[in-house]
């Protein structure tokens, strides 16, 4: 039975290579951090979508909003090109944002075809009320673990960012 065995599919496989057979155990996986930074968003976005769910928007109204009030006059390309979504998405939340009066769009100066976005005295409000709630949130947590730790946590977060996107990342806060 022996010889019959070592005559089947296991006698002509490769043996394994010593490399393949030492190989280092994967570096265990961070639950606890996994779920914290769940846990964290899911309350970080908590709030404003409290506050959105009144007017019918969503987080994408939320995220359109936000960079359009940071960034005055900034172009529908330059918006995707920081939140990454298809023009479809942006098209249908941006539509309803300016239907509903909270940002306008401005032809460009110099070149017609580009369209400038600001918001309306009605979309900055809205935006500074969720930009507040979630300011109170950070500071709150950055006084709970000491605020000269925000450095440290700014660099935390940065290193989560795809290291290609980072740059990127750092001209949008560079800007004021």
């Amino acid at each position: 039975m022996g010889r019959a065995f070592l005559t089947g599919s296991l006698a002509r496989s490769k043996p394994i290579a010593p490399e393949t057979a030492a190989a280092p155990p994967p570096p265990p996986v961070p639950y606890d951090l996994i779920e914290l930074l769940f846990f964290a968003y899911r309350d970080f976005v908590g709030d404003p979508d409290r506050i959105l769910a009144d007017y019918g928007f969503g987080r994408a109204h939320h995220r359109v909003l936000h960079f359009v009030q940071r960034r005055p006059g900034l172009t529908i390309a330059e918006l995707l090109e920081i939140l990454q979504i298809t023009k479809q998405s942006l098209n249908r939340v941006l539509k309803e944002l300016v239907e509903k009066g909270y940002i306008e769009q401005r032809t460009g100066r110099q070149d017609k075809r580009q369209r400038h976005l600001h918001t309306t005295p009605s979309g900055q409000d809205l935006a500074l009320r969720l930009v507040q709630l979630q300011s109170r949130r950070i500071l709150a947590a950055l006084d709970s673990v000491g605020p000269e730790s925000a450095e440290t946590v700014a660099r935390y977060l940065a290193a989560l960012i795809d290291p290609a996107e980072r740059p990127k990342v750092k001209g949008l806060l560079d800007k004021p």
